[in-house]
């Protein structure tokens, strides 16, 4: 099969409503799969030209003055608590107890040390238990129980000692 032949499909398959093709040809095989569908390509072209077609554009936007701004900045450092934080190494969902009828691990206030079970992140069925990379005291729980948790997602903030 040529070059040439393979541009031709991929183009007849671009302009058509077909998503997937798979061709074989002796030893050769080649399979194609839109990522997209026309109907999404086209509504995200559209959302992108209608606001510079139609729309006036956005009234400025005030700035706070010196003042507010100062006080809004003072108050989100007194609201955001101090310390590092512990992230999930892996993808899961968090759990604070070892099972529904316990009591958490730990709480907001609690002295850890290094090495202490601090959650249980499930992943597959297996139950990994987070521990504590250091001594401190935790200042923010930042999920739920049960709550699906990310890699790398932000999962405490621990004050060391």
């Amino acid at each position: 099969m040529d070059l040439k032949l393979i541009k031709n499909i991929l183009t007849l398959i671009s302009d058509s409503d077909v998503n997937e093709v798979a061709i074989e040809e002796g030893d050769f095989k080649i399979k194609v799969k839109k990522t997209g569908t026309p109907e999404s390509i086209t509504y995200n072209q559209a959302a992108h030209q209608a606001p510079a077609q139609h729309a006036a554009p956005p009234a400025p936007q005030q700035q706070p003055t010196a003042p507010q701004a100062d006080n809004q900045e003072a108050d989100q450092q007194n609201k955001a608590p101090e310390g590092d934080t512990v992230k999930s190494p892996i993808v899961g969902t968090y759990y604070e107890a070892p099972s529904p009828d316990s009591d958490p691990f730990i709480s907001v206030g609690d002295k850890v040390s290094k090495g202490q079970t601090l959650c249980i992140v499930e992943a597959m069925k297996i139950m990994n238990e987070i521990e504590a990379e250091f001594s401190g005291t935790i200042q923010k729980i930042l999920v739920n129980d049960a709550q699906p948790v990310e890699y790398d997602q932000p999962l405490f903030i621990i004050k060391k000692d």
